[in-house]
C-alpha cells in the first residue's frame, strides 16, 4: 500500500549506504529526505513531516539509540525502522523495546527492504488517520466479544484501529477468553476479509508435524510422505494465518517462523524451492512469553516481531459487567438452535451465573447456558438446570453479590448490580467502577442513565 505522498527519512552516515537505500525506494515513488548523522535527523523531524525513518545504530556524533530516543520524546506515534549489522541483532531488539518499529539487517535485501517499509508505513497510516473508525464495529463484527465493560469496550476501538492493518496481532489471556473469537474479528474486518483465514493450534501437534502442516513437504521427504503437500502458509496466501498457541511452539520452528516474518518466504520440508507469501500473521498464546523469554525459552527476537500490536483479554471474574449480556446472548443463540422457546432467566439462575468465578471464562459460560437451554422444559432457565458448581457458589451466602427480584430483566439486573456495589464500597464510585470494570466516567452515565445520579 505504498504511495507517492509518504515520506521516509534515511539516516546513515555512509553516503553510499544512503544511495543504496535512495536507489532501491526512490523507483517504488517515495519521498525521500537524507540525514547524515542523529542529531541531524532529530532536527528534521523536529521541524518536518514524516511517515517513516529508517535509522542506522552506528553513526559518528550521535548514535541511533540516542536519535530513537529522542525521536520516540517528539513523535511517539512516528515508525522508526533500525538498520543494524547482522552481528547487532540484539542491540536491535533493545531498540524495538524502546519504541522502534521493526529492524532491518545489513547487507540489505531490497525485498525485505520494501517489506518492511510498507508494513511500517501501513501502521503510520493506522495511527494517523484511522482513528476516526474508533467504535464503528458493530457487535455482528465482533461475534461472541459481547460486553460493556471498560476492557470490552477499549477492545473494540483498538480491533477498529487494528483490523484494517497488516499488523502482526499477538492475542494473550487465559483459555476460554475468546483469543481465537478476537483474531476472527481482525480478519473479518480486515483488508484481506475475502481470502483465507487459516487457523492452526501449535500445541495439539508434535513439532515434526506442525512444521509439515505449516510449511508442506515435498515426496518423500519423510517417511509417509507420499506425496507434495502445501502447507498452512501457502493455503494462507494473500489472507490470514492464526497461530494459537504460539508459547507451545519449539525452538526449531521459531526460527523458521521467525524467516517468514522477515522474508515472507520459507522452503517445503524435503525441498530446495523458496517459496514467496503475503500474509498476515495473528497469534495468540495463554503463556506470558515475556516470561519465557526471560526464561530462555521463547526467541527474544521473534517476541518482539509477533508483539507489534498486544491485546489482552481479561478472565470472565475481572468483568462481572459483562456476564449478563453474554449470558442472554448465548440463551438466544441455543434457544433458536435447539427450536425452544426460551428468553429469559429465574431469579436464582441468574443470582448464580454472577456468583460464579467462572475458571473456564467464556468458553465454560457457554457451555452452561447450552447445557440449561438443553435440559430446560420451561419457559426460564432455572437453578436446577445449571452446572453443580455454578449452584453450589449460588449458596454460599458470601458470595452472593445481591438479590435478584423475580422477573427481573437483563438490563435491571445490571442496574442492581451497580446498585449493589455502590452499597459495598459505600457510594465510592471510584472504587465501586474498579471492581465492575468499568471507568467511572461510563458508571456515571450508566447512572444517568437509570435516574440515579
Amino acid at each position: 500500500m505504498k504511495t507517492s505522498a509518504s515520506r521516509i527519512l534515511l539516516v546513515d552516515d555512509d553516503k553510499a549506504h544512503r544511495s543504496m537505500l535512495k536507489a532501491h525506494l526512490g523507483g517504488e515513488g517515495y519521498g525521500l529526505v537524507e540525514a547524515e548523522d542523529g542529531d541531524v535527523a532529530v532536527h528534521l523531524v523536529k521541524e518536518n513531516q514524516f511517515d517513516l525513518i529508517l535509522l542506522d545504530l552506528k553513526m559518528k556524533r550521535m548514535g541511533g539509540m540516542e536519535a530513537l530516543a529522542k525521536i520516540h520524546q517528539l513523535k511517539p506515534k512516528l515508525p522508526v525502522v533500525i538498520i543494524t549489522a547482522f552481528s547487532s541483532i540484539e542491540t536491535a531488539v533493545e531498540a524495538m523495546k524502546k519504541g522502534a518499529f521493526d529492524y532491518i539487517t545489513k547487507p540489505v535485501d531490497a525485498d525485505a527492504l520494501l517489506q518492511t517499509v510498507e508494513r511500517s508505513l501501513e501502521v503510520s497510516r493506522l495511527k494517523e488517520g484511522a482513528l476516526q473508525q474508533q467504535g464503528t464495529m458493530t457487535e455482528t463484527d465482533l461475534g461472541n466479544l459481547i460486553g460493556s465493560s471498560q476492557t470490552m469496550q477499549e477492545l473494540a476501538e483498538t480491533l477498529a484501529l487494528v483490523a484494517p492493518s497488516d499488523a502482526t496481532v499477538l492475542i494473550s489471556g487465559e483459555s476460554g477468553t475468546g483469543k481465537e473469537l478476537v483474531a476472527g474479528a481482525v480478519h473479518h474486518n480486515s483488508l484481506r476479509k475475502e481470502a483465507a483465514f487459516i487457523k492452526v493450534n501449535c500445541a495439539a501437534l508434535h513439532e515434526n508435524l506442525l512444521e509439515s502442516e505449516l510449511f508442506g513437504h515435498e515426496k518423500g521427504a519423510y517417511t509417509g510422505a507420499t506425496e507434495q503437500r502445501k502447507g498452512r502458509f501457502e493455503l494462507a496466501d494473500q489472507g490470514t494465518l492464526f497461530l494459537d498457541e504460539i508459547g507451545d511452539m519449539s525452538p526449531t520452528t521459531q526460527a523458521k517462523i521467525l524467516r517468514v516474518l522477515q522474508e515472507g518466504e520459507f522452503e517445503r520440508l524435503g525441498g530446495t524451492q523458496t517459496i514467496k507469501v503475503d500474509v498476515r500473521l495473528l497469534a495468540a498464546t495463554h503463556h506470558d512469553l515475556k516470561q519465557m523469554v526471560d526464561a530462555g525459552h521463547f526467541r527474544q527476537d521473534l517476541f518482539y516481531r509477533l508483539n507489534v500490536v498486544p491485546l489482552h483479554l481479561p478472565p470472565l471474574r475481572e468483568r462481572p459487567m459483562d456476564i449478563p449480556a453474554l449470558a442472554e446472548h448465548f440463551l438466544n443463540l441455543y434457544a433458536d438452535k435447539n427450536r425452544k422457546d426460551i428468553r429469559s432467566f429465574k431469579s436464582e439462575a441468574l443470582e448464580a451465573l454472577l456468583s460464579y468465578s467462572w475458571p473456564g471464562n467464556i468458553r465454560e459460560l457457554e457451555n452452561a447456558i447450552e447445557r440449561a437451554v438443553i435440559l430446560c422444559l420451561e419457559e426460564q432457565i432455572g437453578l436446577p438446570q445449571l452446572p453443580v458448581q455454578v449452584r453450589q457458589a449460588h449458596s454460599s451466602e458470601e458470595q452472593r453479590p445481591f438479590a435478584v427480584r423475580p422477573g427481573i430483566t437483563i438490563k435491571d439486573m445490571e442496574k442492581e448490580l451497580i446498585l449493589s456495589t455502590l452499597r459495598q464500597t459505600d457510594n465510592n464510585r471510584t472504587q465501586a467502577a474498579k471492581i465492575l470494570g468499568v471507568t467511572r466516567q461510563t458508571l456515571q452515565n450508566k447512572l444517568k442513565d437509570y435516574g440515579l445520579t
